[in-house]
């Protein structure tokens, strides 16, 4: 249910209000009984929460909302929308356990609610992000970020590093690698021969050397080889212009150079601001970890310390989360 502070119990609950949901899928919860039953009552869901000690005790039907609970938050001394070392404490707790889980095949899949990783960070775990953990738990060394807003979506070669660090690690190897994982996670999702396009690095993509060499030495090199594999890939391309030529829908995925190269584009489409009420009306999207032995899905947005507690939240990426997560444990299912 992510960091309890903010607005991730609450987006659990708006999106475990759907009854379509529990056509597709058994939603369970990990997190925080207590809180949940304080977000049911403050904000009058009218849910029932029925704790539980494993998968297998939930009754998975709407209107009752089935809680593993860790037990972890001290109701006595928690506040919303504020860092603690308490709440990223739990935050990280919850993940790990979905990832045990899943990896004891008890859950088909993890759905990741928002952490802030300033508080897990307090609470002594040195992790950047989602990625990161699910990662070191699952031992996995390839991996990549994707982010999807509908048809439009994105792939990472780098994210949470800095800028100069980020273009340090635009190494033919590292892009041969991402472009596999695109293309082996859009053929998960039904597309059966995935147009993959690379982004250059450089304004222009380079402009044949003119403006760096990257390009030229690492990423043509990648994208030949990934053709030689039978993949549909295509680059570098400009990175100003690639983005609309993927909405209008020539390619299936973009496989981008850096973080914000990915996610600005992703964001500008799925995110809704209004400057009038001073408020997000919209927050879709999902990010997905590919390569990772489990299904791992989660919200493309933070914990929102502005909104704890309050009701405005919106649930969309969440609920977008819990469709790709059932979407892909579908295909797992099929092919195995």
């Amino acid at each position: 249910m992510g960091d309890p502070a903010g607005i991730g119990p609450e987006i659990t609950l708006k999106a475990l209000s759907n009854e379509e949901l529990y056509q597709t899928c058994e939603p369970l919860v990990i997190g925080s009984a207590k809180i949940l039953v304080h977000i049911n009552k403050l904000l009058g869901f009218g849910l029932t929460i029925n704790s539980v000690k494993n998968p297998s005790e939930g009754l998975y039907e709407f209107k009752t909302v089935d809680v593993l609970d860790m037990d972890n938050v001290d109701m006595g001394v928690f506040e919303f929308n504020k860092i603690s070392k308490m709440c990223g404490n739990a935050s990280f707790e919850y993940v790990v356990k979905a990832i045990k889980l899943a990896k004891e095949n008890k859950v088909n899949a993890c759905v990741t609610g928002p952490i802030h990783k300033e508080a897990i960070q307090m609470a002594g775990h040195n992790y950047a992000g989602h990625t990161e953990i699910f990662a070191a738990y699952t031992n996995t060394k390839n991996y990549a970020m994707m982010l999807a807003e509908g048809h439009f979506r994105v792939v990472h070669i780098s994210t949470h590093v800095s800028l100069l660090e980020a273009i340090k690690r635009v190494k033919k190897q590292r892009i041969v690698e991402v472009i596999r994982l695109a293309n082996s996670a859009l053929k998960s999702m039904g597309i059966e021969n995935p147009k993959v396009a690379v982004a250059g690095l450089n304004p222009h993509a380079g402009e044949s050397g003119l403006f760096g060499m990257e390009e030229i030495k690492e990423i043509i090199p990648a994208i030949e080889i990934a053709k030689t594999e039978g993949i549909n890939a295509t680059g570098p391309c400009p990175p100003d212009t690639i983005f609309p030529i993927m909405k209008g829908g020539k390619y299936d995925i973009v496989v981008c150079m850096y973080h914000d190269q990915g996610h600005i584009p992703t964001k500008l489409l799925g995110f809704n601001y209004n400057h009038e009420t001073e408020k997000w009306e919209g927050l879709s999207g999902v990010n997905i970890t590919l390569g990772l032995p489990i299904i791992r899905v989660s919200v493309d947005h933070g914990v929102a310390f502005d909104k704890g507690g309050k009701g405005e939240a919106s649930a969309d990426s969440m609920l977008q989360a819990i469709s790709y997560a059932t979407l892909f444990s579908q295909e797992k299912n099929t092919e195995s």
